[in-house]
C-alpha cells in the first residue's frame, strides 16, 4: 500500500448524489466513492459545483461531511465529528482499511516507529497529550497545541513514560489517506488554476482511451500533479463547462474513453470512477 510517487486529485462535481432522493441511499453511493478513492491512492476530492443557476450547497456539504468522515479513522470520529443530520445513516458506509486506519487498540502492540493519527485531547507543562486509539493518551512533548486538532504522530518510546513526536507526512511511505476539498469555483475555472500539470477528463464522447494510452501515460510520468475529472448523473463535462461557455477541450490536456461500447445508457460516476481508476492505474505504472 505505498504512497504514489505523485498527487493524484479527482475532480466530481456536487450533483452526483441530485437523482436520489433519500439520504440512505445518498450515504450508500458517497461510501462507494470513498472505498473506490482509497482502493486507488486518491490523494485529493474536490467537489465542484456544476449547476450554476441552483444552490447545491445541502448536497455539497453532504459529501464533503461524509467522505471525511470516511477518511477520519474510526477511533477519532467521535471526538472530531458533532451529531448532525447528514450522518444519520454512516453505519453503512464500508469501511476503508487503509494504514492509516489500525484496528490495534492495545498500548503494548504498538511499536517504535510507527505513524498514527491522532487528536490532541489536553496541554500540560510537559506538552501535548494526543489519543491515538489506545488506552491511554501518549505525550508531545515540548508542544502545545490546539484541542480537539487532528495530528500525523510517530511512536518514538514505549513503556511507563510513552513518547511520540508529530510527523511529517512526506516521511510516511504508505498510503495515508485523501483530502477533501469543497472547491467554490466552477470546473473550468479550476483547470484554469494550474494546479496540476495534467488535467484528464472521462466522457463517453471521448476518445477511446486504447488510441492514447502511451501518450498519456508519457505525460502521467511526466507530471507531479495529476488531476481525473468524472460528469454526472444528467449532463457530462462537455454540458458542464458548456455553461460557463467553454469547450472541454479548452480546459483538458486528454478527454478520453475509459468504458467504450457501454451496455447502458449512461453510466453512474461512481461506476465511472471504478471503471477509469482501474484502467489508468494500469497503463500508467
Amino acid at each position: 500500500m505505498l504512497r504514489r510517487d505523485r498527487k493524484l486529485a479527482i475532480a466530481i462535481p456536487v450533483s452526483i448524489v441530485s437523482d436520489i432522493p433519500h439520504l440512505r441511499e445518498k450515504t450508500l453511493k458517497i461510501g462507494l466513492i470513498g472505498r473506490a478513492v482509497a482502493i486507488f491512492r486518491v490523494t485529493e476530492i474536490i467537489v465542484f459545483p456544476d449547476n450554476l443557476s441552483t444552490n447545491q450547497k445541502w448536497d455539497r456539504n453532504l459529501i464533503v461531511t461524509l467522505l471525511s468522515y470516511m477518511e477520519t479513522p474510526q477511533y477519532l470520529r467521535k471526538r472530531l465529528f458533532k451529531i448532525k443530520p447528514e450522518l444519520r445513516y454512516v453505519g453503512i458506509i464500508p469501511p476503508l482499511r487503509t494504514p492509516h486506519h489500525p484496528i490495534e487498540k492495545r498500548a503494548k502492540k504498538l511499536k517504535i516507529g510507527e505513524y498514527r493519527e491522532g487528536v490532541i485531547v489536553s496541554v500540560t507543562e510537559s506538552g501535548s497529550l494526543v489519543d491515538i486509539g489506545v488506552e491511554r493518551p501518549f505525550l508531545i512533548p515540548d508542544n502545545k497545541l490546539p484541542v480537539n486538532k487532528r495530528v500525523t504522530i510517530k511512536i518514538r518510546k514505549l513503556g511507563k513514560h510513552p513518547r511520540v513526536t508529530l510527523a511529517n507526512l512526506e516521511e510516511i511511505e504508505a498510503y495515508w489517506g485523501y483530502t477533501v476539498t469543497a472547491s467554490k469555483v466552477s470546473f473550468g475555472q479550476l483547470t484554469k488554476s494550474h494546479a496540476y500539470d495534467l488535467v484528464v477528463a472521462t466522457s463517453k464522447l471521448g476518445t477511446p482511451l486504447t488510441q492514447v494510452a502511451d501518450e498519456l501515460a508519457e505525460r502521467w510520468k511526466k507530471s507531479r500533479s495529476v488531476l481525473v475529472a468524472f460528469g454526472a448523473p444528467t449532463q457530462g463535462l462537455h454540458e458542464i463547462v458548456a455553461q460557463e461557455n467553454l469547450r472541454l477541450d479548452e480546459v483538458t490536456d486528454f478527454t478520453v474513453n475509459t468504458i467504450p461500447d457501454q451496455g447502458t445508457e449512461t453510466v453512474r460516476t461512481e461506476e465511472a470512477l471504478y471503471a477509469s481508476l482501474a484502467i489508468l492505474n494500469t497503463i500508467v505504472r
